[in-house]
């Protein structure tokens, strides 16, 4: 992690990253572009906030640890205050479930939103009230984490596309430390806990959770957690948890349009 942090001036402040890669994010704003990735939802919070999840299991919701907490209070947010909207998109979503509990990584703890130390850990889980059990909505497989120089793909609503999801399909991991991955994906508020998908044998599974923005040498970047700490989560939350990392099946059927090519 001291490699990351030597190189990197943390930021939440907005527009630092988003402009630099406007242009490599594709709106996912028809039905059509946006099939196979209905797993990936905007996850409201509160009165006033809001981050990206993706289903991992039909009940199971993963995010970013740190959107479990109120940046004013530092207290974390009642599930009775969390809604997932899976696939929302200009208005409407493919189905809306209430949380029924919410968890962050047990070796998580919320110190602020500009903490590098967090990262690792920046990972939770959400339980839906109810699972949601759709021929168009599949949940997304974990896999191994990436390598320094794989391409990854990412997911995610922001403040300025809040009401639909944008693809970028093919971004660099520039560095990995420990449980942490530097990589140049765009990121901006509301991006937090988007995936970080890689293709493994033919389809896109989530290896990373973002979890911050910042800048390295001038350019904009993201951080992300790497999902291997899904499985203490798994084991904190109980019997009722979601496929362990390489398990789940193929995506096939109405789900086939969710993929992203090297460019």
């Amino acid at each position: 992690m001291r490699r990351l942090l030597a190189a990197l001036i943390l930021s939440l402040a907005p527009a630092l990253s988003a402009a630099a890669f406007e242009s490599s994010l594709k709106t996912l704003s028809t039905g059509t572009d946006s099939r196979g990735w209905e797993a990936v939802g905007r996850l409201n919070i509160g009165t006033d906030s809001f981050c990206t999840g993706t289903l991992i299991a039909p009940d199971l919701v993963l995010t970013a640890g740190h959107c479990l907490y109120d940046r004013r209070t530092g207290a974390m947010v009642g599930a009775d205050q969390i809604e997932f909207r899976a696939g929302w998109r200009n208005g409407r979503a493919v189905a809306y479930r209430r949380a029924r509990r919410a968890l962050a990584h047990p070796d998580y703890r919320y110190q602020g939103p500009d903490r590098f130390d967090r990262i690792a850990w920046d990972l939770a889980l959400i339980e839906l009230e109810q699972p949601i059990r759709l021929p168009s909505v599949t949940p997304f497989d974990l896999s191994k984490p990436p390598a320094e120089g794989d391409t990854v793909g990412v997911v995610s609503y922001a403040h300025d596309r809040a009401e639909a999801p944008a693809l970028q399909n093919a971004c660099e991991v520039l560095q990995r430390d420990a449980s942490v991955i530097l990589m140049n994906c765009a990121a901006d508020f509301g991006s937090s806990g988007a995936p970080v998908f890689a293709m493994r044998g033919g389809q896109p599974r989530i290896v990373s959770v973002v979890s911050a923005k910042a800048e390295l040498r001038g350019e904009g970047v993201s951080l992300g957690a790497l999902v291997e700490g899904v499985a203490d989560l798994r084991a904190a939350m109980g019997s009722r948890t979601a496929p362990a990392i390489g398990t789940a099946q193929a995506r096939t059927g109405a789900n086939g349009g969710a993929k992203f090519l090297r460019p």
